[in-house]
């Protein structure tokens, strides 16, 4: 008596009408979703705490906490309204409370180092081999990240996202403490979105325990085997030769061995483009401030800039028909994964056979540079945005089944 009732068709009204909320809420989430950067705060949480040991391991860890609080607060803004988000903040208030951690109070470096001599007894750690001297430091190998950017251009990142790009001009691909790398990108054809790298500049940062500072320029037609002052290695340093670069294809294929920070870097042409690929090291890839967010391969290109995989022309008025594409693909790339429909819609939309090898260069590349062989291949639904996850499918469900 004197409470609210509702039949249960108003009540299934009611509640469709919240759920049809949550789930504009959640679309709009997505447009924010590349300006949010918990996903960077949690990376950087996981790895200062995962070696803690010894008697201060609960003040390191304390530490730790205090840095992810901070990282999430200069992050609030771009993340109100991501649930991620949300549940970061309250896991990291439940863990304060139960390790007895203050709020003020010292933090951990966020930003990666790269291995430093041990003066109490380590010393004979060699700087300039990364991969030795991490595996002397940490007992394991160290993990590794592959990106790529071939073709339209079309970019895999070190997340394995995949992405097709207009990006007309100059954009940065890395831009972290040890490497900037930058592809400049032309039309491939009046009047078309398509894109493809014309140039490629590639700074590997001057490290006085191994290298000087070095530049590697490539344009079409002019893909060089040394860097831009004449020279194959790092400079006139004891370990000069920990950065090298050969050419494995003249004037097709040159590659750049960074051994003193774990990283390799293929540069391809194929026809009239340019393509890049890399092996890096997990720290060194995420050796970054905040300030350097624009990296593509990183966060891939900006929702802007991309576009569907199912704009070429398919109208008939192609150079290329769509189905000669597919046959001519399909010698070089047998799976029809990204690769392959990247590979239909550079031939279609450029009217250049010579796409083909471009997607299988970058495949060939990310078949001894990715770290995981069962992710070499990527099967998605294309979309020139972020694609649909499950939450979002089980939301439309629901609406439908409370609206009837």
């Amino acid at each position: 008596m004197g409470k609210a009732t509702c039949s249960s068709r108003s009540c299934r009204s009611m509640n469709a009408g919240i759920i049809i909320k949550t789930l504009f809420l959640l679309l709009f989430c997505r447009h924010v979703y590349s300006r949010c950067k918990i996903l960077r705060c949690n990376s950087e949480y996981v790895a200062s705490t995962l070696n803690l040991r010894g008697p201060n391991k609960s003040i390191a860890y304390c530490n730790a906490l205090r840095s992810y609080a901070r990282c999430t607060r200069r992050t609030a803004h771009a993340c109100r309204g991501d649930l991620a988000y949300h549940s970061a903040v309250h896991g990291i208030e439940d863990l304060m409370t139960q390790n007895r951690c203050s709020k003020e109070g010292p933090t951990s470096p966020t930003r990666p180092q790269t291995p430093t001599p041990n003066h109490q007894g380590t010393a004979s750690l060699d700087l300039c081999d990364y991969e030795k001297s991490f595996a002397q430091k940490h007992g394991h190998l160290p993990n590794y990240q592959h990106c790529a950017m071939f073709g339209d251009p079309h970019v895999r990142t070190f997340g394995d996202e995949f992405h097709t790009c207009r990006i007309e001009g100059s954009w940065p691909l890395l831009d972290n403490n040890y490497l900037f790398a930058q592809a400049t990108s032309y039309p491939v054809a009046k009047g078309s979105n398509a894109t493809a790298t014309g140039k490629l500049t590639i700074i590997f940062k001057n490290m006085k325990e191994c290298i000087d500072q070095k530049v590697y320029k490539a344009e079409v037609d002019n893909l060089p085997a040394a860097f831009e002052d004449g020279s194959v290695n790092g400079g006139e340093r004891p370990s000069g030769t920990s950065l090298s670069i050969r050419e494995r294809i003249p004037g097709r294929h040159v590659e750049i061995r960074a051994a003193y920070i774990g990283t390799t870097i293929a540069v391809r042409q194929a026809g009239r483009q340019l393509s890049f690929s890399i092996r890096a090291a997990e720290e060194v890839a995420r050796s970054f401030t905040e300030e350097q967010d624009l990296q593509l391969c990183v966060g891939g290109c900006p929702l802007s800039q991309r576009i569907s995989r199912n704009e070429c022309c398919c109208d008939g008025q192609a150079a290329i028909p769509a189905e000669k594409a597919h046959q001519l693909c399909k010698e070089k790339l047998p799976v029809e994964d990204l690769y392959f429909q990247s590979c239909v819609f550079d031939v279609v939309t450029s009217g250049d056979a010579n796409f083909t090898l471009a997607a299988h260069g970058a495949l060939e590349d990310a078949k001894v540079f990715h770290p995981d062989a069962r992710k070499l291949h990527l099967f998605q639904n294309d979309s020139a945005g972020h694609p649909m996850g499950p939450s979002f499918s089980v939301l439309i469900a629901l609406v439908i089944l409370l609206s009837q």
